[in-house]
């Protein structure tokens, strides 16, 4: 899973420079929208509740996410879908892309170009897919013994140390009842999302092929539409410098 946990810190970082310009305003948006079909009402719909919890890390004004919600009960709005796009990028790596979206002719071209354009090319649905699976995942602050046994008895699978923070997968249906527990306890959740993790990691060895990734990875982060991306690449840190 190492491979998952090593893109999800570098989303959260580049997540945090396009926070502090607005520019996630509009993706947390689409995501709080597509969650609200499940129901408007946080506490019970989960979904939904961790979409706020998202958009609140990002800063994002109150009104923004209310106007979000009420997009749902809007009758004149364009019907809001859940999308998720398959393809391959530089060497061979496996990328999928979740995408929340009300016109599906203006989403798939744009990401179908930001595959070919990069060397990637969008795939069949299906035929990547089968290389991860669907699992809650969880950051906690801190890292130990203690952690780790507090989210294995709260039902976590697994827990991973990364730098400062613990990160713990669970079973995709028993994200919502983990988490809760875990900030019960009076752990520090600094995120919590559904992910899908991959069953293998492949190790990028060259920096040239770590660059052409990174740029299809930025022209996907670039569609408003694109709620979340998932890979199965680990590229060393030195070619992120």
């Amino acid at each position: 899973m190492s491979g998952h946990s090593k893109w999800s810190t570098i989303k959260r970082e580049k997540g945090a420079k396009d926070a502090a310009r607005g520019a996630v305003f509009t993706k947390i948006g689409n995501a709080i929208a597509m969650a609200a079909r499940s129901g408007t009402d946080p506490d019970t719909n989960f979904s939904l509740r961790l979409a706020i919890d998202k958009a609140k890390a990002a800063n994002m004004p109150s009104a923004n996410i209310q106007r979000a919600i009420d997009r749902v009960k809007d009758k004149d709005a364009a019907i809001m879908q859940e999308v998720l796009y398959e393809g391959y990028g530089p060497g061979g790596v496996a990328i999928l892309a979740e995408c929340a979206t009300d016109n599906l002719n203006r989403t798939y071209p744009q990401v179908k170009l930001a595959f070919s354009k990069h060397g990637g090319n969008i795939a069949e649905k299906g035929a990547v897919a089968f290389q991860f699976d669907h699992k809650g995942m969880i950051r906690v602050k801190g890292t130990g013994d203690d952690i780790m046994l507090e989210a294995l008895e709260a039902g976590a699978e697994d827990v991973q140390d990364e730098g400062d923070e613990s990160v713990i997968y669970t079973d995709a249906k028993e994200l919502a009842k983990v988490r809760d527990t875990l900030k019960e306890l009076g752990l520090e959740i600094s995120e919590a999302e559904l992910a899908y993790v991959p069953n293998t990691t492949v190790e990028v060895t060259d920096a040239a092929t770590a660059g052409k990734i990174m740029r299809l990875m930025d022209a996907l982060d670039e569609i408003d539409e694109v709620t979340n991306t998932h890979v199965n690449f680990d590229i060393p840190e030195e070619f992120l410098a």
